[in-house]
């Protein structure tokens, strides 16, 4: 007797059920706090109870003094992630496919993989040990050619830059990795071809290399774009000070002040709830130019 299809799939069915769950409970779930970005809510009343204010939190958020230079510090940060987090991956997969010796090859992919697993309040403080300006050793090594200390983390000129390169240290392992598995994928004879028709090995990689690596680069940007207003509160949260609001305030950070310590939940919902929907934005036109210029689609 045949055994009907739907139950040879049920077990992968059930098997997909208890995710399915938690994704409804924990992501789709507090979606439906939402409503208090419209409200003038207070705890003790909860969202069903409080008064319904309509637009009222998002016309006070826009004329904050300060919004729209927390959303400059925002796309500025993030934009400079987003580059120097795809340059920086490709240039060090581009340079350890050229490394030949397989023991010194692993142990570079590992050293610089590593500080992918720490998180920001390790890495945080270890930045903030770096970058004294009386200890750190970048600045002892500055005093070494005659150059004036300079605390990093307290000059909104610096800061953002010191954002930048420590989240690239942090994170270029992990995409340097994907790069060089999709150098994995692309076919030997292309470069033997490319020999016999006397390429030098910087015409094989602007030839070869990188138009193989192109797909995969196209999906990490894409995914990327989601990130646009995400400029990465554990980072920030853990080296900012008030000292360097002026240049280091993003979103979240805006966020966690004006809901956690200032009790101000609705207009923190608001500005949450306009950074969602900017984001959303930015990731459907991102796949939309990846679709239009480079033939990606997601299925």
């Amino acid at each position: 007797m045949k055994i009907p299809q739907w139950k040879k799939e049920l077990p992968l069915h059930l098997m997909v059920w208890p995710a399915l769950a938690l994704v409804l409970v924990y992501s789709y779930g507090p979606m439906l706090g939402i409503i208090i970005a419209f409200q003038k809510y207070y705890p003790t009343l909860g969202f069903l109870k409080s008064e319904w204010v309509g637009w009222d939190n998002f016309e006070y958020l826009f004329h904050l003094p300060n919004i729209w230079s927390v959303v400059g510090n925002t796309l500025y940060i993030s934009a400079m992630k987003i580059i120097a987090g795809q340059v920086v991956p490709i240039a060090a997969a581009l340079a350890l496919n050229e490394i030949r010796v397989r023991k010194f090859k692993r142990s570079v992919q590992t050293l610089v993989y590593l500080p992918h697993f720490l998180s920001w309040v390790i890495l945080g403080g270890i930045m903030i040990d770096l970058l004294s300006p009386s200890t750190g050793i970048i600045n002892q090594v500055m005093g070494m050619f005659g150059l004036k200390p300079v605390f990093f983390l307290a000059d909104n000129n610096w800061f953002p830059f010191v954002l930048v390169i420590s989240d690239v240290w942090k994170e270029f392992g992990f995409s340097t990795i994907v790069y060089l598995a999709a150098l994995t994928g692309i076919n030997p004879a292309l470069y033997e071809a490319a020999v016999m028709d006397g390429a030098n090995r910087r015409r094989q990689t602007w030839h070869i290399t990188l138009p193989g690596m192109m797909p995969v680069v196209i999906l990490l940007a894409t995914l990327s774009m989601g990130n646009v207003l995400n400029a990465g509160f554990d980072q920030v949260f853990n080296l900012y000070s008030t000292v360097v609001y002026e240049s280091g305030d993003i979103i979240d950070t805006f966020v966690y002040r004006l809901g956690l310590l200032d009790y101000q939940y609705s207009v923190a919902t608001a500005v949450g709830l306009f950074k969602s929907i900017v984001s959303l934005i930015f990731i459907a036109g991102s796949y939309f130019l990846a679709f239009r210029f480079a033939n990606y689609r997601i299925f």
